[in-house]
């Protein structure tokens, strides 16, 4: 017979099998009803739906009927034992998978390549980062929780085996089919990794499966294309690629794989394929390891083990031995225990049925193997088996918890690894001029939009080097993104010789920073980076890699990962600067700081309520909690035109906000150095004051509103003429000229002496007949008055200088028409009054724009991003971005209610939750929280207790203020009511 030669070269196999492991990782609790149910089964199994159970197919849910038709026969037919399901998606697995174990008699184990998860997301190509990534993350607990998360997911879509982890030891670069698979070079790390992400799937009831036996980490040949070589000696590789096994084997591994490999160490056959080899299987995996779970074959349609078997070897005559049968019969014979994705499973069960009849196979190797598979079938509860329910598996496969482990992941993963001078995280951003620039050939739009929520960045683009050198003068720190696809983990990733050429000339020029969205091989090819001053590895061009690392850059977030393996002649394995966040606001999901991303949601729903009543054209929303941004939304157009949409980098006239945004913390600023004081009186502070009726007001009673000044004087109406009600001829021109040239809008420039007649009519201006809380703009025109005379420069000058280009408050501003496209500048109002015209670029408030729109009143233009910064500022006690502005005990000075014993909640500067029923919050917040609101519709508020900063920006006064329907229906205190209502924690 033909299977004489077979008998004659396994004759010596001693398999092991009959002598049983101390440890055999498919028993369960229940092992005496298990071992009943496997020995009932088995005994009452044919011979051919025995054999059957050794085969595990490939099927794929994305192909034709004919196709589900095959595999349904050969389940009916054939009785194989399991699926391995490959391309598709998930409803149409999970309804194909029901189908598949309707057919089969025995259940089918049903087994996934989901090494990195299962790709359900919209946004995303994986459902975690690549196991290089993982590979950067120190964090052992993230990695078992990753396992135990992909588990859940595979126990979900009926998926009882997933071909996972990876526990290659990658230590060649040139790898072309492990690379990104793996958790990089160092053999610690790797099995550190592996037992997590093992102990975390197992403990989800899912069967870990350790691949590629011996091991497939330093190889430059494809398996899938031909039969890579290892040449590494036995001591080698016994010390370094069996190293992960030995661990994991004693710590319950359920299942291998065993590589399609030529490893001449250990197979002395030439070219002979590591999974037809009874030395590596049964002699090194089997004996020596003492492993005694399920040993899979790599798939057995990968080239290089037919081409053996149609060689003559050992007398083995090839023309009797067709490709297919005798492939499966060798690997069985090797002692592998299931073989996956045989070329041909017909050919290969009849060539079981026939050996097993012809002696080649004796029932204790049978019994062996079907066994083991009939044990793992009863572990992961095919003994009960249920259909997949297919309601709701779309929810059940994209659950917040993942999205939250990713972000996780990719925040411990994210590794500095060179850093000069400590040049990261970015600080002192008001001495940088900084630029993107974006090499590669993916798309890094998200992380450049990430980046200028910190500061002002510029995308500079040319298409010549020259150009690009030429246009990047004007800056002095350029940030590189190096882009490569995402797609997939087998994606190039490598610099071209342009991008290397560019990259050295801009480095040689300028302070750089290059941030890699791909493996970190990507350096390899480079020759120097000596003259880059900072470095990061960021691994993948996801849209969560390049919001984190942009995060990192500016200290929102800390430097924890620490490279997977060696680049080059730079930097060693595990190299990695470690620094802590700055206290920048970072971004994140509502759970992980202790809110409900569903209440959160119900946001949206009341500013839609308000643009469609007209209310408001527009909004921005933001939300932040613990130093982190959890919401913020655009709604609505610049107008009712509905032309423009609300974007992030629109700016607003935030109106009153203006009061606690820049003549407050200057202030502030002056009151801790000790050139004021709360109690200063502005007889003394300012000679103009110090004959007047209010030469004995107090900052503290002036910023409380409780100084009997006047609420408001409509400084315009004298301006205009007492007929036409129009601006007067004696106090504006249309066009600028030497005497009249302060700018309230493009076609009118008032006379220059009028800022002084504004103070001496205040100054002038009677005070209240009694002493009450009554709210005022005056205090603020006095002090902008006062704070540009102390440091001799406009107000605009003073915040910027020593507020916003350090903040990063990049769109923050008076006069926003001087730095902003009108496009991103919403619009306030059609006026008819004063100005005669679209107010659009202009402060709204007309005791501003006489001030040429830098009032210490009103001015600012901003948008939420950056008045969230200034309240965080303020929340973290004066503490923002690595830079102390104020000290705690003026924050607390400033904060206090002085004069709540009279019925007056103002702090100083700062409005107070209400003492009663009415006032400007919900009545749900904390009586330490403080903000303001403004005119326009603006709304800001911070309460240290619960660590909350909400900002509303609006342009409710557009086409005409008319009536304020926000307030009237308490549009901005009904979302803080929502806010505290989301918080769970």
């Amino acid at each position: 017979m033909r299977y004489t030669a077979l008998i004659l070269i396994f004759s010596f196999i001693q398999f092991g099998f009959s002598q049983e492991k101390a440890f055999n990782p498919l028993l369960t609790d229940d092992n005496v009803e298990q071992q009943k149910w496997v020995d009932s089964l088995y005994n009452t199994m044919t011979l051919e739906e025995r054999i059957g159970q050794l085969f595990m197919i490939q099927a794929f849910s994305n192909k034709s009927v004919n196709h589900k038709n095959q595999i349904v026969n050969l389940i009916k037919n054939k009785h194989i034992g399991g699926i391995i399901f490959s391309k598709g998606g998930p409803y149409r697995q999970a309804k194909l998978n029901n189908e598949f174990q309707a057919a089969s008699k025995v259940k089918l184990l049903i087994g996934m390549d989901a090494e990195w998860g299962l790709s359900m997301r919209l946004d995303s190509t994986y459902a975690f980062p690549w196991n290089m990534t993982l590979g950067a993350v120190t964090d052992a607990k993230l990695i078992e929780r990753t396992g135990q998360h992909i588990g859940e997911h595979c126990r979900r879509l009926g998926v009882h085996f997933n071909f996972a982890p990876v526990v290659d030891i990658n230590t060649n670069p040139k790898n072309p089919i492990i690379g990104n698979r793996s958790f990089g070079e160092d053999k610690i790390n790797v099995t550190q990794k592996s037992l997590a992400f093992m102990k975390g799937m197992q403990n989800a009831g899912v069967l870990a499966n350790a691949k590629h036996f011996p091991g497939h980490g330093d190889t430059e040949d494809d398996s899938h294309k031909t039969l890579p070589t290892v040449s590494f000696n036995k001591e080698r590789i016994d010390s370094v690629e069996l190293y992960p096994y030995r661990t994991l084997i004693p710590k319950g591994l359920s299942s291998i794989m065993v590589a399609h490999l030529n490893v001449p160490s250990l197979e002395t056959r030439s070219g002979f394929p590591s999974s037809l080899s009874k030395y590596i299987v049964t002699d090194i995996l089997k004996d020596k390891l003492g492993f005694n779970g399920l040993i899979f074959t790599d798939a057995l349609t990968m080239k290089g083990a037919a081409d053996y078997i149609e060689k003559d070897v050992d007398g083995l005559g090839a023309k009797s031995l067709k490709k297919g049968g005798e492939i499966d019969l060798m690997a069985f014979l090797a002692g592998n225990d299931v073989m996956l994705m045989s070329e041909n499973p017909e050919k290969g069960i009849n060539a079981f049925i026939e050996a097993f009849k012809s002696g080649v196979i004796s029932e204790e190797r049978l019994s062996h193997s079907v066994k083991k598979i009939l044990m793992a079938k009863y572990k992961v509860g095919l003994n009960e088996y249920s259909p997949i329910g297919l309601a709701n598996l779309s929810k059940d496969l994209n659950r917040l918890k993942d999205d939250i482990l990713y972000e996780e992941l990719m925040e411990n993963a994210i590794t500095v690894v060179k850093n000069k001078s400590s040049l990261l995280p970015l600080r002192e951003l008001e001495t940088k001029n900084i630029a993107y620039v974006s090499l590669g050939d993916d798309d890094g739009s998200i992380f450049y939009n990430e980046l200028k929520k910190y500061t002002k960045v510029h995308h500079i683009k040319a298409e010549q080097l020259d150009g690009l050198i030429t246009k990047l003068q004007n800056y002095n720190t350029v940030i590189i993104g190096f882009h490569k696809s995402n797609e997939s983990p087998w994606k190039g990733y490598k610099f071209t010789r342009k991008e290397m050429g560019w990259l050295y000339e801009i480095a040689r020029t300028n302070t750089v920073i290059l941030d890699v969205f791909a493996k970190p091989y990507a350096l390899n090819d480079l020759l120097s980076l000596e003259n880059v001053e900072g470095i990061v590895m960021s691994y993948q061009n996801s849209p969560m890699s390049q919001q984190k690392s942009a995060q990192l850059l500016f200290g929102a977030i800390g430097a924890k990962g620490k490279l997977p393996v060696s680049v080059g002649q730079f930097f060693p394995v595990g190299s990695g600067d470690s620094f802590t966040a700055i206290n920048a606001l970072g971004y994140t999901l509502p759970e992980r700081v202790g809110m409900d991303s569903k209440k959160l949601a119900k946001l949206d729903s009341v500013a839609d309520y308000a643009i469609s009543k007209k209310m408001t054209p527009g909004i921005q929303l933001l939300v932040a909690r613990k130093g982190k941004v959890v919401y913020n939304k655009n709604f609505g157009f610049h107008t009712y035109a509905k032309k423009n949409k609300v974007d992030f980098d629109d700016v607003y006239d935030v109106a009153s906000l203006t009061k606690i945004l820049a003549t407050l913390p200057v202030l502030m600023e002056l009151e801790q150095q000790g050139s004021v004081s709360l109690d200063s009186k502005l007889g003394s502070l300012m000679y103009d004051y110090k004959n007047t009726n209010k030469k004995d007001i107090t900052l503290k009673e002036m910023l409380s509103h409780y100084a009997r000044l006047k609420p408001w004087i409509p400084f315009y109406y004298a301006t205009l003429d007492t007929v036409t009600k129009k601006p007067d001829v004696k106090y504006y021109r249309q066009k600028p000229s030497k005497n009249f040239s302060i700018e309230v809008t493009n076609t009118l420039f008032m006379r220059n002496d009028y800022q002084d007649s504004i103070q001496k009519i205040i100054r002038e201006s009677d005070l209240l007949s009694r002493l009450r809380y009554r709210y005022s703009d005056l205090p603020y025109y006095i002090l902008k008055n006062y704070l540009e005379g102390f440091y001799d420069k406009s107000l605009h000058e003073i915040t910027q200088d020593r507020f916003y280009k350090s903040l990063g408050a990049n769109y923050t501003t008076y006069n926003p028409r001087d730095k902003f496209s009108l496009r991103d500048i919403v619009p306030t109002e059609v006026d008819n009054y004063y100005r005669y015209k679209k107010v659009h670029g202009y402060v709204h408030d007309m005791g501003a724009a006489m001030q040429g729109g830098i009032g210490g009143h009103a001015g600012i233009f901003s948008n939420a991003n950056d008045v969230a910064k200034i309240m965080q500022m303020y929340l973290q006690k004066g503490y923002y971005g690595g830079k102390r502005y104020l000290n705690p005990e003026t924050i607390d000075k400033f904060n206090e209610c002085h004069y709540c014993h009279a019925d007056n909640r103002r702090g100083v500067g700062f409005d107070k939750p209400q003492l009663g029923e009415e006032g400007p919050t919900c009545g749900c917040i904390s009586m330490t929280s403080f903000g303001h609101s403004g005119f326009t519709g603006t709304y800001a508020w911070a309460d240290p207790e619960e660590q909350i900063v909400y900002v509303f920006l609006a342009n409710r006064t557009f086409p005409e203020a008319g009536k304020n329907l926000l307030l009237r229906e308490n549009i901005r205190t009904e979302i803080q009511r929502m806010i505290y209502e989301s918080v769970i924690e």
